[in-house]
């Protein structure tokens, strides 16, 4: 599933362990903004990880699930790609 995924985190610290957690899961695509291609438990765990971290008095961290008929009509003004699910080879 491809997932949009935003926050806006007060402390430093909280910002940097919700940050580096997303990094692992998708492509940052702006400072606070990221997209992933996961599965439903991948976000799950997501979601969980990151409700462990956040002060939710003070921070937001937003989840968007986009359909495949939506990703396909993304549009982009300036540098940037689409995430894509890549294809890889072990040897």
């Amino acid at each position: 599933m491809f997932v949009l995924i935003s926050y806006d985190i007060e402390d430093d610290k909280r910002r940097l362990q919700v940050s580096k957690i997303l990094e692992n899961h998708g492509t940052r695509i702006q400072y606070s903004v990221f997209e992933c291609l996961i599965t439903k438990e991948q976000l799950q765990s997501i979601i969980e990880a990151v409700a462990e971290i956040i002060d939710v008095e003070k921070d937001s961290v937003r989840y968007y699930r986009i359909c495949q008929s939506c990703v396909e009509k993304i549009e982009i003004t300036g540098s940037g790609n689409i995430t894509k699910k890549e294809d890889f080879y072990i040897i």
